[in-house]
């Protein structure tokens, strides 16, 4: 057992450095490389998307999935408040408004009873975030956004290989969006990736990604030029970083496996104190399958919260409570609107704490870590 746990830890497959050394040997360390190529295989094999297109972060995949869109000042966004940031920030560098519904008391994730009431005239898209790699009820938001004919975009940034109705996540919406920063479940140190469920998106994609050119067909040898032909930015990675990813792709299965098993085993120990009403658990509805990305408890308020967060502490186990919810964020507050009062997201976003979760965790640490949250409790 580990005499301090760190809250979060990378899990290396052992093939990182030989895939970077390749690249390095190869001069193509810019974008759209053969890492980047074969990352963007997998993804879309894996996940069953028409076409994955790397990008430098889950951030910027999203800010492309809204040039798709062409969304423009005086857009709604309907998305949940509890989430990070990039869920948000793309569609307000657009002029779009950001509006923010609650989430479920179960999941966390975005009620979905509550988006016909957020529904207008100006409503572009739904962005679902699938938090901790646990599925929205896709089926009811997407009929719900067939009949508006409004687009869905899945934040699927912790949900790497999460299912939903033997679906996997970010394959479900018009587009998807993961991400491999160092935090994921498949890390890259940075990096994110579009997937796109429909090939009508698949030609401007690629130009928007690559800086309004398309430079892309002129390399598969489609037309005799590049130019620049839309608008754009410079969304790709480094070679370098897809080398990294490939590494981790390919050794996926068996890091979320573990992943899982860790999950499972604290839903094990510490069902007792679930059912003696001191915490709420992650739930994990019927028919979705999760990453084991993030475990939580939700305390009763947030004195409790800070209380379990000192005690594990005292005893060199770091956890860590998220988000400062977006609609009471001096940014939200500023840029988005909520719909109604959000009493479950504010809730839980005091009331929450995250427990270290990775497959380097031995399953000494994990017992060691369950008891000691209990003995607080005791």
């Amino acid at each position: 057992m580990r005499t301090s746990i760190p809250y979060h830890e990378v899990t290396w497959s052992g093939h990182e450095i030989e895939y970077l050394q390749q690249c390095l040997t190869s001069m193509h360390v810019h974008g759209d490389g053969p890492f980047t190529h074969r990352c963007e295989e997998i993804l879309a094999q894996k996940l069953g998307s028409h076409r994955a297109l790397l990008t430098t972060s889950g951030t910027d995949a999203i800010e492309l999935a809204s040039l798709l869109l062409d969304i423009q000042p005086g857009d709604e966004v309907i998305m949940p408040s509890f989430t990070f940031v990039s869920t948000a920030n793309p569609f307000v560098l657009r002029g779009a408004t950001p509006v923010f519904v609650d989430i479920r008391p179960d999941t966390l994730n975005l009620d979905e009873t509550l988006l016909e009431a957020a529904i207008t005239s100006k409503t572009k898209a739904i962005v679902p975030v699938h938090y901790a790699g646990i599925s929205c009820e896709m089926d009811t938001i997407l009929a719900i956004a067939r009949r508006h004919n409004i687009a869905v975009i899945e934040d699927a940034a912790h949900g790497y290989l999460c299912e939903y109705k033997g679906k996997m996540l970010g394959s479900i919406g018009d587009m998807g969006v993961l991400s491999f920063h160092q935090t994921k479940t498949i890390a890259a140190g940075e990096g994110g990736v579009l997937l796109l469920n429909d090939q009508k998106f698949a030609t401007r994609a690629e130009i928007l990604r690559e800086k309004g050119t398309n430079r892309r067909q002129f390399f598969r040898g489609e037309v005799d030029k590049y130019t620049w032909c839309d608008v754009g930015s410079s969304f790709l990675p480094s070679d370098l970083i897809a080398a990294v990813l490939q590494a981790q792709l390919e050794a996926a299965d068996g890091l979320l496996a573990k992943r899982r098993a860790i999950f499972s085993r604290y839903m094990e120990l510490l069902k007792p104190l679930q059912e003696a009403g001191y915490v709420q658990l992650p739930t994990v509805p019927s028919g979705t399958l999760g990453s084991g990305h993030i475990f939580y408890l939700i305390l009763s308020d947030a004195t409790h919260t800070a209380g379990l967060k000192k005690h594990l502490s005292e005893k060199s186990i770091a956890s860590v409570s998220h988000y400062v919810p977006l609609h009471s964020s001096p940014a939200g507050e500023r840029w988005g609107r909520a719909v109604g009062t959000l009493p479950v997201t504010d809730r839980v976003a005091s009331s929450i704490l995250r427990i270290p979760i990775y497959p380097n965790l031995q399953a000494e640490d994990v017992e060691h870590i369950s008891q000691t949250i209990s003995t607080f409790f005791s």
